[in-house]
């Protein structure tokens, strides 16, 4: 089946299986639903065709591998593209020094598993520089990526960043290419975009410009969980139900650390929840779930009704803008 007329009957598969299992939640003698992921094969064969691209059309090109759910997944496409142990590109972490220690752990695990050449550059060392100053000591350091990102990509002269962008976690990546033209400053023009049809893909570059590539723009949560479910991909514990102090702030269950405390006259209440993405600890939350495998993270993602971008990132509700500017600016 083509990827456009899987797209037409999407929402109609998801209104049914979301049905089924809000019935299925009512009813506890209901077995689960069982939801087909044969479309799976065709999103793997969209990434596989993509990376293999970026390797046969780039000097220099590197994955973005933060140790998170996506870009687990393209790692996993990678492998299948050109064989354990053979991928032709390093990895790339750009640390803020505030991750959660089960993904940085589990980025290094991972790596080293895989033998591959893991490259991290941090922002504490741009900051050491004077190129990245915060406005308090209590800033998050999440947007000041940009800047240690493009210090990387100009130390080593990539040419393109391979990422785990998808079009469904916000609607300014819902604007991107797959293959998404960055400017000689880094900066992502929305109206100066290459056209992509027929999947061909236009990668030529000026001195000092790159691509950014996207092989997994067009999977949504749902998409990316069933194939971490049917591939059994292994993931940092955080994706799955554990208990943690959190406080809840404007809607969100912010967890409690050293470097989000409470402030005057919360209370912390402990929780059962997991995470549908990871980030920067200043700026990334958990939701309520006792889902401790992907099957389940596959039945709760069928019933939610918010991005996970929307129900867990604290740096997208400054404004509606928010994603797109910083993008503009160099982010991911």
């Amino acid at each position: 089946m083509r990827l456009a007329s899987f797209a037409l009957i999407c929402p109609l598969i998801f209104c049914t299986y979301k049905k089924h299992y809000m019935n299925a939640r009512a009813d506890h003698t209901l077995e689960k639903p069982v939801l087909s992921n044969a479309h799976l094969d065709a999103l793997e064969e969209e990434a596989i065709f993509i990376l293999r691209e970026v390797a046969a059309s780039f000097e220099r090109p590197t994955l973005l591998f933060s140790g998170g759910k996506d870009s687990l997944v393209i790692l996993k496409c990678a492998e299948k593209a050109f064989g354990a142990g053979n991928i032709p590109y390093p990895l790339l972490m750009i640390d803020t020094g505030h991750n959660f220690h089960e993904v940085t752990d589990f980025r290094d695990y991972r790596a080293k598993q895989l033998g591959a050449n893991l490259i991290v550059r941090k922002v504490e060392d741009s900051m050491a520089r004077g190129t990245v100053r915060l406005a308090h000591p209590g800033e998050s350091r999440n947007v000041h990526q940009s800047v240690t990102l493009l210090e990387a990509i100009d130390e080593f002269r990539f040419d393109a960043l391979i990422g785990g962008a998808r079009r469904d976690e916000e609607k300014a990546r819902a604007k991107e290419r797959i293959f998404s033209h960055r400017d000689a400053f880094g900066q992502w023009q929305p109206k100066a975009q290459r056209p992509e049809l027929w999947t061909l893909f236009n990668t030529r570059i000026q001195p000092g410009e790159h691509f950014r590539v996207f092989p997994i723009s067009n999977w949504t949560e749902l998409d990316v969980w069933q194939y971490i479910d049917r591939e059994n991909i292994e993931l940092p514990s955080l994706y799955y139900a554990h208990q943690r102090k959190v406080v809840e702030r404007k809607g969100l269950l912010v967890p409690v650390t050293e470097l989000t405390p409470l402030k005057d006259g919360e209370i912390a209440v402990e929780k059962t929840v997991r995470f549908r993405t990871v980030g920067d600890i200043t700026c990334t939350c958990p939701v309520d779930s006792p889902a401790l495998n992907a099957a389940d993270v596959v039945l709760e993602t069928l019933a939610a009704d918010v991005s996970e971008r929307g129900a867990t990132r604290m740096d997208d509700k400054t404004s509606d803008a928010s994603m797109e500017k910083r993008k503009k600016e160099g982010y991911f």
